[in-house]
């Protein structure tokens, strides 16, 4: 069974950072759980196929973007920090932002993003 480490490393790089549909809903199944809620400041969806179409969208807007993570992961218990950075392969990422997930049973049932205001976050 992952740990939260694991889980939200993955999740950032296989789940919201995987361009192709099938390895990205592989991914999901081995990281968020079935019902998953995730927050964001657009709102909340739940279940994986919400948060798929949202992952989708975001890739599809975004072309040649990558995720990085900025920093350690931390965690305290079943809860777990980590942050992140959003843009261009080669270039200054255009967004910063932190997600906090809980996770119960080896995988993520809660996921929140927060994003950093310009200026704000690790670049």
């Amino acid at each position: 069974m992952a740990d939260v480490d694991e889980l939200l490393r993955r999740n950032l790089l296989e789940v919201f950072g995987e361009r192709d549909d099938e390895r990205r809903r592989a991914a999901m199944a081995t990281v968020l759980s079935a019902d998953v809620v995730f927050h964001d400041p657009e709102g909340a969806v739940r279940g994986r196929d919400e948060v798929e179409a949202k992952v989708a969208a975001l890739l599809a807007d975004a072309p040649g973007f990558v995720f990085r993570l900025t920093g350690p992961v931390r965690v305290s218990g079943d809860l777990g920090v980590l942050t992140w950075s959003f843009g261009p392969e080669d270039g200054t990422p255009v967004v910063t932002g932190t997600d906090i997930a809980l996770v119960d049973d080896g995988l993520i049932v809660r996921l929140h993003t927060l994003l950093d205001e310009p200026g704000d976050g690790p670049a």
